[in-house]
């Protein structure tokens, strides 16, 4: 009889229908194609992989079976997509390069980390490793649910009893529809102890864990260079980026000759594609340091190179780089899975890790209750074989003579059904005395599991230490072999280095010579005496700098403009330079205060007429701009006084109504820009001069003075911010 529905046509709204439909297909996307399930790690297309690979018997111990085979059976049986998407995931698998544990171990050629593609599946041959066989461990023993394939013909898991801590393990990443998953690789033998000391330590952090996981461990090794906040932070919360970078070694050659040797290059990299980057950055000159680039790979990563001179400096030729090729990556951390109860979440580590540990919870628990009806069935039978061998020709009898054996037989001797029918279906040779002697042993030995068996289900406590004993067995296994050292070594972010030198500069000595009226040129050479400099008429020397020609000189001006300028670009020669207006844009209202050269871990104490001060870094005083950059902030009628060193233990200021005020230099602070802090306060009058000094080695005011020691100085030892004490008469302003 024909459907009442068939033919019927019925009207909708297009968005309504159009909303409904999308919403189903995302709804498929994330649950059946995308996002990982959180306690194995896999997605369903992994999953029918390696559980087609079981069926097929394709464990390590095995002999390898072609790839075509294993992918016919997942798309038949299981996964009713393309074969080419169902080999690709198979190949991934396999690549050691890909993946940090591979769960398929591949005969034949799988790709390479240039990026070439695999063989056909017809040439190439696959079984499961043993990271593979920890994950199904326990699969034919009611551990894990099974429901049915898409066709109804047979069963699949609905997820793996999972032994081995996939997800974290392995990572995983996809693209559903309003979501994506993206989560690093990490150490197995560490996320084995981080989940035992879980289980020890229920109310543990996720900064105690990063006791035992301080960070990813990609396959291709590299440097993780995060500080542990910004990692812990991501742990925390599921989400953040992680910066990855090479790494790499000088290699010294002939008459000072060197070149740089890249052994591990950063995750999901393809070496031949970085290759082609960085010589298109090479033809377009953006990598003035930079010779060549060599490829001298084996199955060892091994790139070489050169740099245009020996005189260049590999930390600079490599920070050009880091900052212009994928040596430097970042890799996106979102931990998106899917919870047991199939909803997408973002998880963190500590989160993660608890729900793989109650997913092993729960595999022990029907693990162990499997076990226990079948030893609880198998005692049955063997109390029922017992029993008829007190009398066996009565057995015989009643088999021979009775028309109802079987009710004959549970009636003689008070025997189940199940009993009954194992009873009929004894074999003779089983009468033997040794027989029943053999049984014996059995049943004692099967009694005593099964007491262990009904204490382990009737305690939790017992459970996890079970539990516990499994990770520290799975944790010596993971922690030996090729797979099991940490190959991503985690490092500090690295300092902030000066590319200046990278630009094509001979490095030479130079002397910065700035006179009063401010004419700027620079003299080769260090060491040159001040009265062999020549300035214009009225005009004269003010200072001068020594420092090398591929440096940056600072300039810091009276209204609190900070300007830098690359020391080889300044005028040379005899001659008396040129106006330092013409190199910045220093304000015609502004004076240059101090001339420095900046230096990676160098700081300045910078002081107001007014006796504001703050220290800076002097990364925070580069200016890439003519402009400047603007440092600090002015009240009016104030100015910049002076630039000074940050180097010592105490402050030294000094003010116009002759007070002197000495203080610990930790008691400033350390900004980026601002008003700074009061350093001294003044009745009247403003400050006349400051110093930085080391309280314990004492002072030297002025040349031809002899050193004032901390005995001198002990009266003007106070607080900042105080107005200070009478000054010693030696003590007048320079």
């Amino acid at each position: 009889m024909e459907s009442d529905a068939a033919g019927r046509i019925e009207d909708a709204r297009l968005s309504e229908a159009l909303s409904e439909r999308y919403l189903a297909y995302a709804m498929s996307t994330i649950m059946a194609r995308s996002l990982p399930d959180v306690r194995d790690g896999l997605k369903p297309v992994h999953r029918r992989l390696l559980y087609a690979m079981h069926q097929l018997k394709l464990d390590p111990t095995s002999g390898f079976k072609k790839c075509a085979r294993v992918v016919g059976d997942v798309i038949g049986k299981f996964h009713p997509h393309g074969d080419a998407s169902v080999y690709e995931a198979l190949v991934r698998l396999a690549q050691d390069f890909a993946v940090r544990y591979p769960l398929v171990e591949g005969q034949g050629n799988f790709g390479s980390i240039d990026g070439d593609n695999a063989a056909a599946m017809r040439y190439t041959e696959s079984r499961l490793t043993v990271f593979a066989s920890a994950l199904l461990d326990g699969i034919g023993e009611d551990t894990v649910d099974f429901r049915p394939t898409y066709d109804n013909e047979e069963s699949e898991p609905v997820v793996m009893p999972g032994a081995f801590p996939n997800l974290l393990a392995n990572g995983a990443a996809g693209i559903a529809v309003g979501m994506a998953t993206s989560i690093p690789p990490h150490n197995a033998a560490e996320l084995c102890q981080a989940a035992a000391h879980l289980i020890k330590t229920p109310h543990a952090t996720t900064r105690d864990l990063m006791a035992f996981v301080p960070g990813p461990d990609f396959p291709t090794g590299g440097r993780l260079v995060e500080d542990p906040e910004t990692i812990l932070q991501a742990y925390e919360t599921g989400r953040g980026s992680l910066r990855t970078r090479a790494k790499w070694s000088q290699e010294h050659g002939r008459f000072g000759s060197w070149t740089i040797i890249v052994t591990e290059i950063p995750y999901q990299v393809q070496k031949s594609r970085l290759i082609e980057q960085i010589a298109e950055l090479l033809e377009q000159r953006k990598l003035p340091l930079l010779a060549d680039i060599r490829d001298e790979s084996t199955t060892d990563i091994r790139l070489v190179l050169e740099p245009k001179s020996k005189t260049a400096n590999p930390d600079v030729l490599m920070e050009t780089l880091f900052r212009q090729s994928a040596l430097e990556s970042r890799f996106s951390l979102n931990m998106n899975v899917l919870d047991a109860e199939r909803v997408p979440r973002v998880m963190g580590l500590k989160e993660i890790l608890r729900h793989w540990l109650d997913h092993r919870h729960e595999v022990l628990k029907r693990r162990s209750q499997y076990r226990l009806n079948a030893v609880e069935k198998r005692l049955e039978i063997l109390e029922g074989f017992l029993a008829v061998y007190l009398n066996l020709d009565e057995v015989i009898r009643i088999i021979r003579e009775e028309d109802d054996p079987k009710q004959s037989l549970k009636d003689a001797f008070g025997l189940t059904e199940l009993q009954t029918e194992y009873v009929l279906n004894m074999r003779l040779r089983s009468l033997r005395k040794l027989e029943e002697m053999e049984i014996r042993k059995e049943r004692d030995g099967l009694a005593t599991e099964q007491t262990s068996l009904k204490a382990l289900l009737d305690s939790e406590r017992r459970r996890w230490t079970r539990i516990s004993k499994e990770l520290e067995e799975t944790t010596r296994v993971f922690a030996k072999g090729p797979y099991g050292p940490r190959r991503t070594m985690i490092d500090a972010p690295p300092p902030s280095i000066d590319l200046s030198s990278a630009e094509e500069v001979e490095k030479e000595p130079l002397t910065i010579i700035l006179s009063r009226e401010g004419w700027i040129r620079a003299v080769r050479g260090h060491g040159i005496e001040v009265e062999s400099h020549k300035f214009k008429e009225g005009d004269g020397f003010r200072q001068q700098v020594a420092c090398q020609s591929t440096q940056r000189i600072c300039i810091l001006t009276s209204d609190g403009r900070a300007f830098t300028i690359k020391a080889a670009e300044l005028p040379r020669g005899r001659g008396y330079g040129q106006p330092i207006r013409l190199l910045a844009d220093i304000p015609q209202d502004a004076d240059v205060v101090s001339l420095f050269v900046i230096e990676g871990d160098g700081r300045q104490l910078i002081a107001t007429r007014s006796g504001r001060g703050l220290v800076i870094t002097h990364q925070d005083l580069i200016a890439e701009k003519r402009t400047g950059k603007q440092l600090v902030n002015l009240r009016d009628g104030d100015a910049v006084f002076a630039c000074i060193k940050a180097a010592g233990t105490h402050v030294l200021t000094l003010g116009e109504n002759r007070r002197a005020l000495i203080f610990p230099l930790d008691q400033v602070p350390v900004l980026s820009r601002g008003q700074g802090v009061t350093l001294q306060k003044f009745a009247h009058g403003g400050l006349a001069d400051i110093r930085v000094m080391d309280l314990a080695e004492g002072l030297i005011w002025a040349e031809g003075q002899k050193r004032r020691v901390a005995a001198d100085l002990d009266g003007l030892v106070g607080r900042r911010a105080l107005q200070g004490r009478p000054a010693p008469v030696w003590m007048k302003p320079i």
